[in-house]
């Protein structure tokens, strides 16, 4: 990389470099189960850097042949989808400027932490509200590259709903602004007969001649992020061109975000939540749909396990929220503790409703609770807290991955089947199929999710460094992506292919669409040079012989 990183100066490279041995450790994990050693590390530092530096491996080509690069943010992808083992841009130094904050819009860098764009929004009484459990670790950018979603897409929708423009820095290295356009905007793209218009005329040309096909391979579900989302770019009967749609998600696989224009909405002063602590799972699917009559601004749920983990693990939650909100913390749940004194719950809901006063919430609330004195399970409601702002079941829903992470024994999280989506129409026959396999495999896993979309996340505690352990991977993995396809889901909900979920996409979507895929990425990156192996370019065997073996 010597060579490389001469001529990345000799261009006018401004940023930082580091090829040291702890820069290369750092980098080559992200919140997934892969390993990935990088060989350099860049810190662009503005877009001008970014240029360079694309330009740079176009034209070291020829010398390195297996020349690529990776975007990286705040490394909290789940799927491997922020690790490489050539070069990894890190984002996350330089480019974190909020350039302006409005009660509608917002123009910011995309290393920025969401956690510091939500105080400037909040300023103006707006939100970004796609934002991911991980809120606190993860930057806009990150959101955007993942198509990223939480809670409150029950109610919003996720973060392609939010995206006005973005620039984006292209294979030829320069950098365009990207932004829904009509049929005569398009057209005069097309007509410019440069590198710009060729994009939008080969990406035109391939949406079009397999128009319905596309637009059919559209998975029905509440949310989704596998593949590139060509159905949502080119809409015959809107004759609106959004270029935009095909960026989001594509987890930096074909340009890199430079910049990001969100659509923000006005943030609700009050909330408060109704706690559901199930004593079985037998009823869960007419519940949900109970639930779902009362229109909760997010629906959230988690097992007896994470439960469980939570309380044995508290007072690790002060390195998330600080002793004082810890203590607090404490003597809030004293109250509720007579409640887990009965028996552990199966599972804990929580069901949200904002509204402009703490009136208005509270009947909510109270309307929720009075519908589910048939199911005979035990109800809490947690009051709105404007001082502490997230109440104390919420932490446990919000963190509880984080402390698994770091917290549990000899055994790690291993998130392979962590982030799928099913109609909660099938739940009920859906779920005991998947705790069948579970069971089956052996494998100690915690469940929480999005209940009101079906979005659940699966995280089994594994022992990666043993090959019984790691040999359990792929065939449990296969029997859990054939039960969700059975019940017509999708693979990913908020987390994306990257290297995990990649090699699986011809299954869900059938080897003519994930063609389309392939001829997408070639018609942005003809050379490969952008995150390799990930999404529609993953294969098993690449991405099996990177799991970690050791933590």
């Amino acid at each position: 990389m010597d060579n490389f990183t001469a001529a990345l100066k000799a261009a006018g490279f401004k940023g930082e470099t580091d090829d040291s041995a702890t820069a290369k450790d750092f980098y080559s994990h992200d919140a997934s189960l892969f390993e990935l050693r990088p060989e350099l590390i860049v810190s662009p530092t503005d877009t001008d850097d970014v240029k360079v530096l694309i330009k740079t491996i176009n034209a070291e080509r020829a010398n390195s042949p297996n020349l690529s690069v990776t975007a990286r943010s705040a490394g909290t992808d789940m799927s491997g989808g922020a690790i490489n083992d050539s070069i990894i841009a890190d984002f996350n130094k330089h480019f974190t400027k909020i350039t302006s904050v409005s009660s509608q819009s917002a123009q910011v860098q995309p290393g920025v932490f969401y956690r510091d764009f939500e105080v400037e929004t909040l300023k103006q009484h707006a939100l970004l509200p796609p934002f991911p459990a991980s809120r606190d670790l993860c930057t806009v950018g990150g959101m955007v590259n993942n198509n990223s979603g939480g809670e409150k897409s029950l109610e919003f929708g996720k973060t392609e709903k939010f995206v006005n423009e973005l620039k984006v820095v292209f294979a030829d290295g320069n950098e365009y602004s990207v932004k829904p356009l009509n049929k005569a905007g398009l057209d005069a793209k097309i007509a410019q007969n440069d590198y710009e218009g060729n994009l939008y005329k080969e990406l035109y040309k391939l949406i079009e001649a397999n128009y319905d096909k596309i637009k059919a391979a559209k998975p029905h579900v509440s949310k989704n992020s596998t593949g590139y989302k060509l159905w949502d770019v080119w809409d015959r009967e809107t004759g609106i061109f959004d270029m935009t749609q095909i960026i989001i998600g594509a987890q930096g696989t074909l340009g890199f975000t430079t910049d990001i224009n969100f659509r923000l909405v006005p943030s609700t002063p009050h909330s408060g939540s109704l706690v559901i602590f199930l004593k079985s799972t037998d009823d869960l699917g007419s519940l949900i749909n109970k639930v779902m009559t009362h229109k909760p601004a997010t629906f959230e749920g988690f097992d007896n396990y994470t439960l469980i983990l939570s309380i044995k693990l508290f007072f690790s939650f002060h390195k998330l929220i600080g002793w004082k909100e810890t203590i607090k913390l404490a003597f809030q749940l004293i109250p509720d503790a007579l409640l887990l004194f009965r028996g552990i719950p199966k599972m804990v809901l929580l069901a949200e409703f904002t509204g402009a006063t703490p009136e208005e919430v509270s009947q909510k609330v109270s309307a929720l609770r009075a519908d589910m004195k048939e199911f005979k399970h035990e109800c809490l409601f947690e009051n709105d807290d404007t001082e502490q702002k997230q109440r104390k079941f919420q932490i446990m829903r919000r963190s509880s991955f984080q402390l698994l992470r770091s917290k549990v024994k000899d055994k790690h999280t291993a998130p392979y089947i962590d982030d799928f989506v099913i109609n909660p129409e099938y739940l009920p026959q859906f779920l005991p199929e998947l705790r069948v396999i579970i069971k089956k495999y052996k494998l100690l896993a915690t469940i929480a999710g999005h209940m009101g979309d079906g979005n659940f996340h699966i995280i089994p505690l594994m022992k990666l460094e043993e090959k019984d352990e790691r040999e359990k991977l792929q065939p449990s993995m296969r029997e859990v992506n054939e039960l969700v396809l059975k019940y017509k889901g999708s693979l990913s909900g908020e987390h994306n292919d990257g290297l995990v979920r990649g090699p699986w996409l011809e299954e869900m979507y059938g080897k003519e669409i994930v063609e389309l895929f392939k001829k997408t990425k070639v018609i942005f990156d003809p050379n490969h040079i952008f995150n390799p192996h990930k999404k529609a370019n993953a294969t098993w065997d690449y991405s099996f012989s990177h799991v970690r073996d050791h933590f």
